[in-house]
């Protein structure tokens, strides 16, 4: 059978958990001689002399199997080969194009960190990060332009199973109607990246270095990647709509398209031809919704929604911060956040998943904001983790100077 990119990928990293043999349960992990797909074939177990043991060691590498079958799916999810943050709201370029430049500042610095499965997978577990620069260029009295660019990170695994993008990124707001209090904008924007995709052969095991008595021999020939490095361009497109109702209120939604190309994914080539064989990335579809509202005076909502969809999967990020200003004037930026959110999701073979409750914090300290959350996973996957799941840490930085134009944004 042929795998989606992401199942590849699972199976990839799979395979590079299997050290104690290609024999699993039954089954052998075997290559095609065209070395374009993964096959899975039932098999005889091979027994040591020792029959104990061997259904002992058959126990163990299925158990490691199994455990890392729930970690690479709750932790791939919807998002298949694409990163996702849980402060989503604190990552605006990585959420769609066309919230560059929509800020009530000059300039904007993002930083984003996070870190998952740790608990289970130690040094190994999936690191992701990014960093961003985005400002606003005035257009006319009330419209602007939003230029910025976006480098972002993520490494999985001891395969070392690794992406880095660079992304340029444009959008162009335009005043559909208002005031100078109270105003109401479309923005459309785009990006183009360039992103490399790896994998680290000289960790991987195969079932091909099974020693016939359930051991890994590294003195055995590896299987063969053909392009275990490749570079690919990466375009998106989207749009957002948002409403500063007073300085107490704001509303936006939007959405984005990414992966528009659908860049071909492959780690192999066609042993005929000498092509890469052609597995495109899935297209995305991403759509967010959220808001501020102040219900007191020194009390506030910040609701927020995102969806994503990507090939079979999708998964939905909803929940509320409640803010508390700080300080004895609206004048200064001065709060702190808590707030609450769950992530679901769906399961390709039966139905949805509550797959985490996410604790969220947030420090606004006039141009600086700090957060960090952590997910509990509430998945299957919950008695291996004891319920944890992954941390992350945001920092934002504005650069503000007087703003004399009317051009009102909300406070993301």
């Amino acid at each position: 059978m042929r795998f989606s990119p992401f199942e590849a990928n699972f199976h990839i990293i799979t395979l590079n958990f299997l050290t104690r043999g290609a024999k699993v349960s039954g089954k052998t992990y075997l290559r095609p001689s065209s070395r374009n797909q993964l096959t899975v074939q039932p098999s005889r177990v091979l027994f040591n002399s020792n029959y104990k043991s061997s259904l002992m060691l058959m126990k163990k590498t299925t158990l490691h199997l199994l455990l890392l079958c729930f970690v690479t799916l709750a932790a791939s999810g919807i998002q298949a080969q694409d990163i996702h943050f849980s402060q989503f709201y604190q990552s605006p370029l990585n959420l769609n194009p066309a919230m560059t430049g929509v800020m009530n500042c000059n300039h904007r610095l993002v930083a984003n960190y996070r870190n998952q499965w740790a608990s289970i997978l130690k040094n190994n577990a999936y690191n992701t990060y990014s960093a961003s620069y985005d400002q606003k260029i005035p257009v006319g009295r009330y419209d602007y332009f939003g230029v910025g660019g976006t480098l972002w990170g993520d490494k999985a695994g001891s395969s070392e199973f690794a992406t880095t993008q660079l992304r340029g990124s444009g959008s162009y707001a335009k005043k559909m109607g208002g005031y100078r209090k109270k105003a109401h904008y479309l923005v459309l924007g785009a990006d183009l990246g360039v992103s490399n995709r790896s994998i680290n052969v000289g960790n991987l095991r195969w079932p091909s270095q099974n020693n016939g008595n359930g051991q890994y021999d590294e003195t055995k020939p590896q299987e063969i990647i053909d392009d275990p490095s490749f570079i690919f361009m990466d375009l998106s497109a989207g749009a957002l709509w948002f409403s500063v109702l007073s300085p107490d209120a704001n509303f936006y939604f939007g959405g984005a398209f990414n992966h528009l190309n659908r860049a071909n994914q492959s780690f192999d080539r066609d042993d005929q031809t000498g092509d890469r064989i052609s597995i495109p990335l899935y297209s995305k579809f991403t759509f967010h919704a959220g808001g501020e509202f102040m219900v007191a005076q020194k009390f506030g909502l910040s609701p927020g929604v995102v969806t994503f969809f990507q090939g079979p999967s999708w998964q939905v990020n909803v929940g509320n911060s409640f803010k508390f200003l700080l300080g004895n004037s609206r004048r200064y930026n001065q709060a702190f956040q808590f707030g609450i959110w769950a992530r679901m999701a769906n399961r390709l073979s039966d139905g949805k998943l509550l797959d985490a409750v996410i604790a969220s914090t947030r420090f606004d300290y006039e141009q600086f904001t700090i957060g960090f959350s952590y997910d509990i996973n509430t998945s299957s996957l919950n008695p291996a983790t004891n319920g944890n799941g992954a941390f992350e840490f945001s920092l934002v930085y504005k650069i503000c100077g007087p703003e004399r134009r009317g051009v009102y944004c909300p406070n993301f």
